[in-house]
């Protein structure tokens, strides 16, 4: 006995309406995990934002900082330092995306090859020796490394 053509037909649309949805379904998946991952960095981009705002612009801009504003900045140095370490660590993760982390890179080794960045950063390593592990091993890499690969 024949299939009738209209339930062989249906047989197939379900098929495709099937294959439809798993690829709907994948599509959403990755969608959201993308905004998810993109308001995460969003708001890791926020607290630098934040922390840069307490620094002395001319530590921004390259310049050194006498004794007393040096020191008057030294916990926001240091917070920055944290912040850094913090954003290698995500990396290494996963936790953002690779477009993300040519920016974060960029702005960390351009930030510590500041002067007063510098400074704070060869002082945080040598009075904390077992910290910053991160920072540490992608400065000896001469800022080449991703941390996704380590």
């Amino acid at each position: 006995m024949a299939i009738p053509l209209w339930l062989e037909y249906g047989s197939k649309l379900a098929e495709v309406a099937t294959a439809l949805g798993i690829f709907l379904a994948f599509w959403q998946i990755r969608f959201g995990r993308k905004q998810a991952t993109t308001a995460f960095e969003d708001s890791m981009a926020k607290e630098y934002r934040e922390l840069a705002a307490k620094i002395p612009t001319e530590a921004l801009l390259g310049e050194d900082l006498s004794g007393e504003d040096y020191e008057k900045t030294f916990d926001e140095f240091y917070h920055y330092i944290d912040l850094s370490n913090e954003e290698i660590f995500l990396r290494q993760r996963n936790r953002v995306s690779v477009e993300t982390w040519i920016y974060w890179l960029d702005g960390i080794k351009s930030n510590l090859s500041r002067p007063a960045f510098k400074r704070a950063w060869e002082e945080i390593k040598a009075r904390n020796k077992d910290s910053f592990n991160e920072l540490r091993r992608l400065e000896a890499s001469g800022f080449k490394d991703d941390p996704r690969n380590w």
